[in-house]
C-alpha cells in the first residue's frame, strides 16, 4: 500500500435494508475518515446471489444519503479501486485462489454435504470440535486438479496447525486466537463464488484499506483474515477496531420487537436525519464531556476510536425521541414548514397550491407549534384546529372548564371585547384577559382556559395569546360564539 491518509470501508451485504447496527458502522467509519482527512469506500458485498437484491442496494444507498454519510469511492461515484460490487470482481478472486492453490496454502475439497454432516456428527459424539477433518488436504495437488474437471468441489484454506494469532485491536486491546482451534475454512464455493472472509481480504488489500472498523460479531473472522493476508503476501496489515454490539433495553440483540430497526423507517416516522445520526454516534462512543447534541461538523471534529467503549450499548427509543424534539426546535421555521408540509397536505389541512396569505398563515401556525413537536407527523394533530372549524372538544376539558358557573356570562362579555380590541395581537389579548381576571376577581387560569377550550377544543397547546393572534379575530369570535351556543 502506498496510501498514507487513512482509508476505511463500509461493506454491507444487500440482503435487506440498512439497519441501525449497519448505520452505526457506516457512521463510525465516516466520522473516522472525515476527522483524519481520509477516504471512505462503499463496497457492496453481494456474493450471496440468492438473497442479494437491487432493491436492498437502493435502500442502503438511500439510507446513507439520508444520514448524510457521503462516500469517496463506490457505487454511483466510481473510483480508482473498482469495481465496487463483489460480483463484478470474480476474476480477481479466481486469480488469488489460484495463487494459494499453487503455493500449497489452499486445496480442493470434494467432500459432499452429506459426508461433511456425518463428519460433524462423529466429531461431536467423540467430544471434539465439529470442524473439518482435513481429509482432502492430503490429496496430491495434481490428482485434485484432475478431479476438479469432472467433480464439484470447494477450495479450502490450509490453516497452520500451530501458532497464535494476536490482534492488537484499537477498541478491545490485545485479543489472541490459537490457530490449531480453527478449521480449514472454505474460501471459494462450488459455484465459483468467494466466501466472505476471502473476498473481504482481497478487496481490503486492493482497495488499500488501512483501518477496518466493524462490529465485534466479526472478531472471530479476524484471525482467519490475518492468516489470509500473510498467505497472500499482502502487507501491511490493516488496523482493526471492533465495536461493541447495540442491544435493546432488555439486553437482547436489537431487533424488530424493540421498535423500528431500518434507518428509512425512522425517516418515515418523522425523525430528522441529523437527530438519528447524532443519537447513533453516542451508541458506544463518548465525547469525553456531558454534551449530547452535536452538529454534523462537531461530530467529525470530536470523534476518535480511542473513546469507543468496549461494553455493549443500549438503544433507547425514548432518548432518540427526545433528541429528535431538540433537533426540531433548532430547525429554522421556514425549513421546518417544508418538512411538515407533506403531512399537512396529506391530511387535507392545507392545499399544495396555497395563496400567499394562506402560506403565511400556515407558516405562522407551524412556527407556533414548533416547540411542542417530537416527530414531524405530530404537526397534524397539533394544528388541526387551526385549519378547520370541524374539530372535537376534549370531553374532559369541556367538563372541567366550560361547566364552571362564571363561564357563560364571561364568554359573552369576552366575545364583544375580542371583537373590538385593537390591535388584535398577543400583547393586547394578554392585557384584555388579565384585565378581565382582575376585574372579576378570578384567577388568571379561569380567564384563560375558557377561551382556549372555545377556540381549540383542548386545554393544552402553544401560548394562548399568540395562538389567538394567529387564528385571527374573525375565527376567534365565531368560535367563542359557537361555544356560547353549545353552553345554552
Amino acid at each position: 500500500m502506498t496510501n498514507t491518509a487513512p482509508r476505511v470501508r463500509f461493506a454491507p451485504s444487500p440482503t435487506g435494508h440498512l439497519h441501525i447496527g449497519g448505520a452505526r458502522t457506516a457512521l463510525f467509519n465516516y466520522l473516522f475518515a472525515r476527522h483524519a482527512g481520509g477516504s471512505l469506500v462503499l463496497r457492496v458485498e453481494d456474493t450471496d446471489r440468492e438473497r442479494s437484491t437491487s432493491e436492498a442496494v437502493r435502500h442502503i444507498i438511500d439510507g446513507m444519503r439520508w444520514l448524510k454519510l457521503d462516500w469517496d469511492e463506490g457505487p454511483e461515484i466510481g473510483g480508482a479501486h473498482g469495481p465496487y460490487f463483489q460480483t463484478e470482481r470474480l476474476d480477481i478472486y479466481s486469480k488469488y485462489v489460484a495463487q494459494l492453490l499453487t503455493s500449497g496454502k489452499a486445496y480442493r475439497c470434494f467432500c459432499t454435504p452429506a459426508e461433511l454432516s456425518a463428519k460433524r456428527e462423529a466429531a461431536q459424539k467423540a467430544g471434539q470440535p465439529p470442524k473439518y477433518d482435513k481429509s482432502c488436504r492430503e490429496l496430491p495437488a495434481k490428482a485434485a486438479e484432475q478431479r476438479a474437471g469432472s467433480e464439484s468441489c470447494v477450495v479450502r484454506f490450509a490453516m497452520p496447525e500451530t501458532g497464535e494469532i494476536v490482534i492488537d485491536d484499537i477498541v478491545k486491546g490485545e485479543v489472541k486466537f490459537q490457530a490449531g482451534l480453527l478449521d480449514d475454512f472454505v474460501i471459494m464455493k462450488t459455484d465459483g463464488m468467494p466466501t466472505y472472509n476471502f473476498a473481504a481480504v482481497v478487496d481490503d488489500y486492493l482497495m488499500e484499506i488501512t483501518h477496518i472498523i466493524r462490529g465485534d460479531d466479526h472478531i472471530s473472522n479476524t484471525p482467519r483474515q490475518i492468516l489470509l493476508y500473510e498467505a497472500l503476501g499482502f502487507a501491511p496489515l490493516p488496523k482493526f477496531a471492533h465495536m461493541s454490539m447495540t442491544l435493546g433495553p432488555d439486553g437482547a440483540r436489537l431487533s424488530k420487537r424493540h421498535g423500528a430497526t431500518s434507518v428509512m423507517e425512522y425517516k418515515e416516522q418523522g425523525y430528522l436525519p441529523d437527530a438519528v445520526a447524532n443519537y447513533i454516534a453516542l451508541l458506544g462512543w463518548s465525547p469525553g464531556s456531558t454534551q449530547e447534541i452535536f452538529s454534523h461538523e462537531e461530530l467529525i471534529a470530536e470523534f476518535s476510536l480511542e473513546r469507543v467503549g468496549r461494553s455493549p450499548n443500549i438503544f433507547d427509543t425514548e432518548k432518540l425521541l427526545w433528541m429528535n424534539g431538540e433537533y426540531i426546535r433548532k430547525t429554522p421555521p421556514a425549513e421546518l414548514f417544508e418538512l411538515v408540509k407533506p403531512y399537512l397536505i396529506e391530511a387535507s389541512l392545507i392545499a399544495d397550491d396555497m395563496s400567499a396569505a394562506e402560506m403565511a398563515y400556515a407558516e405562522a401556525v407551524v412556527a407556533l407549534e414548533q416547540e411542542r413537536l417530537k416527530l414531524l407527523p405530530d404537526i397534524v394533530d397539533a394544528t388541526r384546529f387551526f385549519f378547520t372549524d370541524d374539530y372535537a372538544y376534549d370531553e374532559a376539558a369541556w367538563q372541567k372548564i366550560m361547566t364552571q358557573e362564571h363561564v357563560p356570562e364571561y364568554l359573552a362579555v369576552l366575545k364583544d371585547k375580542l371583537a373590538a380590541v385593537e390591535p388584535f395581537d398577543a400583547g393586547s389579548i394578554e392585557g384584555l384577559l388579565r384585565g378581565q381576571a382582575e376585574e372579576r376577581g378570578i384567577k388568571a387560569a379561569q380567564a384563560f382556559h375558557p377561551l382556549r377550550v372555545s377556540v381549540s377544543g383542548r386545554m393544552q397547546g402553544p401560548s394562548l395569546f399568540h395562538m389567538v393572534e394567529v387564528l385571527g379575530r374573525d375565527r376567534v369570535v365565531a368560535r367563542v360564539t359557537r361555544a356560547i351556543d353549545l353552553l345554552k
